[in-house]
């Protein structure tokens, strides 16, 4: 996994760096200035000129360090300064007078001559600590920068794209839109979190000598991102003397007249991510309607009648003995006593739980059953059902998506699965994992039905809750991926998912 590192954890990397691993500030912001100058150029046509706009701290320091390796390369370099002069950081004068020992000058922005297709622009304006939109001069350079890449310059960023909010992925506004972005010694929140992502173009890391040690001698969340080689790498390969009770039975509560489907869903993607044994317990107006969907369903029927509560829950746990999983909320009928079932269900059952759609709803207004159960939970909300669960708005969770997600897995006690693009897993003991697989087409009815299943099968198949949620989450957007690639994203719906995108997949990994 890569690791992602805040502005407040890469300043502690720096301090380590130079405290405890003999590499000082000096030498860091060299390598940076240098790896920024490669990717610069190889974006550069073969007569294009660059120009870096520079502001007064260490990524402007950056930037004037790229400026004079580039003008060492013999390329043509024009240099802008933005605010004040006398409020350069001691490294990024020294970094200054460099450039002008090499022949190297500052211009004011409005004297430079506009780049256009060929060049590029290197955006050194503000790094990962700013805090609020940019103004007066700064905000020109900016919409400067913006005119020229229209004209068709390439902008390539320090760090990120000044405007963007490097450990949450927001945009002020102006803010600069690249088409390269050059990570330092490790990726930002910013950079894989949407908006920033897109803003940031393609993302180049580049190793500016901070020691491996270093970065483990940060404090705060432990962020990472998911590759592929990561999930590949969690699903085992089976055994030729296994059978299928090797891998899990899952018990799903879900479905109701008129939400078959949910149930359905939520059976097949369990069984096509290899679980042993899938049953759906659901109301018995609707289990045949659900059993339809795939000859491979077992069902329970529930007999009481009206929304879940207390009434089905003798039921429910003889319908749990001998599983090994538990999916409970796509589609369920949900009543005012919902919640109370589904915390004793939670506090008596000794098996691992993914709670989604009602089941979260139901659960929203008492989250203590959740500290209550007797095994571990997953939860897997989209913004609307987070808002719910936690008391905000969706727009204060799309916009503090890893505070929320985290703040709930650690009160709680949960795997919290924050659905969207770049899912977020939290774990309570501090780890999120961010995911980038996925695209617009699974935004369908179903979808999160289907990750509730992939999710459901692995907890029973022996992964830990963490384990389980994160690799389902990349699973189930590499399916999508998979499926569009086929299909398109216009036309997918979520059935696509499981019978296309999972078995195309687990071909892809062997498994």
């Amino acid at each position: 996994m890569l690791r992602v590192l805040t502005a407040a954890q890469m300043r502690q990397a720096e301090q380590a760096a130079e405290q405890r691993h003999g590499m000082p500030s000096a030498l860091l912001m060299e390598n940076a200035g240098r790896g920024l100058a490669e990717v610069a150029r190889s974006l550069a046509g073969t007569s294009g000129r660059f120009v870096v706009v520079c502001g007064p701290g260490n990524n402007g320091g950056d930037g004037l360090v790229a400026a004079r390796f580039l003008l060492e390369g013999g390329a043509r370099v024009a240099v802008t300064l933005v605010g004040d002069a006398a409020k350069l950081t001691p490294e990024a004068r020294r970094n200054l007078e460099a450039l002008k020992g090499f022949g190297g000058t500052v211009r004011p922005l409005e004297s430079l001559e506009a780049p256009s297709s060929g060049d590029v622009v290197v955006d050194a304006l503000f790094g990962t600590g700013l805090s609020r939109a940019p103004a007066g001069a700064f905000a020109e350079a900016i919409s400067a920068i913006h005119r020229w890449r229209q004209a068709g310059a390439k902008v390539v960023a320090a760090d990120v794209p000044s405007g963007l909010q490097s450990d949450t992925g927001e945009a002020f506004s102006p803010c600069v839109e690249a088409d390269a972005t050059v990570a330092f010694g490790f990726l930002k929140p910013g950079q894989v979190l949407e908006p920033g992502a897109t803003l940031c173009g393609r993302v180049r890391r580049v190793d500016i000598g901070l020691a491996g040690a270093a970065s483990r001698e940060v404090s705060g969340p432990a962020l990472f991102v998911v590759e592929e080689s990561d999930a590949r790498g969690m699903l085992p390969v089976r055994k030729p003397d296994s059978h299928k009770g090797t891998y899990g039975h899952v018990l799903v509560v879900a479905g109701s007249r008129g939400k078959t489907g949910a149930a359905a869903l939520v059976a097949k993607a369990a069984l096509r991510s290899g679980a042993g044994l899938v049953t759906v317990a659901t109301r018995g107006d609707a289990l045949e309607a659900v059993q339809a969907h795939s000859a491979e369903i077992m069902g329970v029927p529930l007999e009481a009648a009206g929304p879940l509560g207390m009434g089905d829950l003798e039921a429910l746990l003889a319908a749990a003995e001998g599983k090994d999983a538990l999916v409970i909320g796509p589609g369920i009928p949900r009543g005012p006593g919902t919640g109370t079932l589904i915390g004793e269900l939670l506090a008596r059952l000794e098996i691992p739980a993914v709670l989604d759609a009602d089941a979260l709803n139901a659960v929203a207004g008492d989250l203590s059953v959740l500290r209550r159960a007797k095994a571990p939970v997953v939860l897997t909300p989209h913004p609307g059902e987070m808002a719910r669960l936690t008391g905000r708005s969706t727009r204060e969770v799309q916009a503090h998506r890893l505070e929320v997600v985290g703040r709930l897995a650690s009160e709680t006690g949960a795997t919290v699965v924050l659905k969207g693009d770049r899912t977020l897993t939290a774990h309570a003991d501090g780890r999120v994992f961010i995911n980038t697989t996925g695209n617009p087409g699974m935004a369908t009815g179903g979808s999160g039905d289907v990750l509730s299943g992939i999710c459901g099968a692995l907890l029973a198949q022996g992964f830990t809750s963490p384990d389980a949620a994160w690799t389902a989450v990349f699973a189930h957007g590499l399916a999508g991926d998979l499926a569009a690639a086929r299909r398109g994203q216009l036309g997918l719906v979520a059935g696509d998912l499981i019978e296309q995108g999972l078995c195309e997949l687990w071909v892809r990994w062997g498994r």
